[in-house]
C-alpha cells in the first residue's frame, strides 16, 4: 500500500490538522513504550463472534487498513497557555520586557476538540469507504457494497 493512501496515516494527518493537537495514538495503549513485543502481542482468536483480535492493541488498523476491529484513536492536545497570574512577556513596540496581563479564555479546549476530532475522522473514513466501493450516488454505493459482501460469503 502506498504510504499516502494508508488509512492510519490519513487519520493521523486529519487529527493533527486540528489546532492544539500535538500527538496522535492509534490503539488504546499505543503510548506504552515500556513493553516488549511479546507483551504487546495481540493474538488472533476464533470465537462465537468469528475471528477477532483478543485485545485490539493495533486500534483496528494494521498495515494501513482496517482489520475489522473497532478503530481506536487518541489525541494529545496542548493546554491553553493563558493563565490568571501575570506572566513575563515582551512589548513588541519597544522590545523591552513586559508583563502579560490575564485575558479571558476557555479553560479547556478538549470538549470542542473531541467533537472536531470525531468529524475529521468521520470524513476520512467516509472518503476511504467511497474510494473502496465507488459510485456517484448512495444507491450505487450500496449496490457495490452488496456485491462486495456477496463475494465475501464465498470465503
Amino acid at each position: 500500500m502506498n504510504w499516502k493512501d494508508r488509512l492510519d496515516g490519513r487519520l493521523a494527518r486529519a487529527l493533527m490538522s486540528i489546532q492544539s493537537v500535538k500527538g496522535v495514538e492509534i490503539g488504546a495503549n499505543a503510548w506504552r513504550m515500556d513493553t516488549t513485543g511479546r507483551e504487546y502481542s495481540d493474538p488472533i482468536r476464533h470465537g462465537k463472534d468469528g475471528i477477532h483480535r483478543t485485545q485490539n492493541e493495533a486500534g483496528g488498523l494494521e498495515g494501513g487498513m482496517t482489520n475489522g476491529e473497532d478503530i481506536v484513536l487518541g489525541v494529545g492536545m496542548k493546554p491553553i497557555p493563558t493563565t490568571k497570574p501575570p506572566a513575563p512577556s515582551v512589548d513588541l513596540k519597544t522590545g523591552k520586557e513586559a508583563v502579560r496581563e490575564w485575558e479571558r479564555s476557555d479553560v479547556c479546549a478538549v470538549p470542542a476538540g473531541a467533537i472536531i476530532a470525531e468529524a475529521v475522522v468521520s470524513f476520512e473514513i467516509l472518503r476511504a469507504y467511497v474510494e473502496k466501493f465507488g459510485g456517484d450516488t448512495i444507491n450505487e454505493l450500496q449496490a457495490n457494497l452488496g456485491v462486495y459482501k456477496k463475494n465475501c460469503e464465498d470465503f
